[in-house]
């Protein structure tokens, strides 16, 4: 016998989301916890149907899409968290990161003090190029 790693696409983990997982959702997608949380309230949104990447989505959906994430910040809230503020996301394609080829959106709330220098949010993706080259502009 042999041990294969586990896919998470095969089934793909998102097509059927356990109960217990959904904290709320509409006709087209589901706010579900994640799993492996980065931070305290993270979940993700997904699609109901199953698409790879966010440029995939209908304009229903993204609006769908828009309706849980207000949703999500006020569960994450409700929860007794309060965050200071939230990185909002996805990662589509290989070279982006995706790992799990059903579009999911990562909604992270971020605490004061989580990181040294929170500097650039979702800039730090790539860390070389994550501060701001402004020039000679002042603030």
């Amino acid at each position: 016998m042999t041990n294969k790693p586990f896919d998470l696409n095969n089934p793909c983990i998102f097509c059927n989301p356990k109960d217990e997982e959904i904290l709320a959702e509409n006709n087209l997608a589901l706010l579900i916890t994640d799993n492996s949380p980065v931070s305290d309230g993270h979940c993700l949104i997904i699609p109901k149907r199953h698409v790879k990447t966010h440029f995939d989505i209908t304009a229903d959906e993204h609006i769908a899409f828009a309706e849980l994430m207000k949703q999500a910040k006020e569960l994450i809230e409700e929860q007794g968290y309060k965050p200071d503020g939230y990185n909002i996301g996805s990662n589509n394609g290989i070279a982006a990161g995706q790992s799990v080829f059903h579009l999911h959106v990562h909604i992270i709330p971020r605490y004061t003090g989580d990181v040294e220098l929170p500097k650039g949010g979702i800039r730090q993706v790539l860390p070389k190029k994550a501060l701001y080259n402004l020039g000679d502009r002042k603030s």
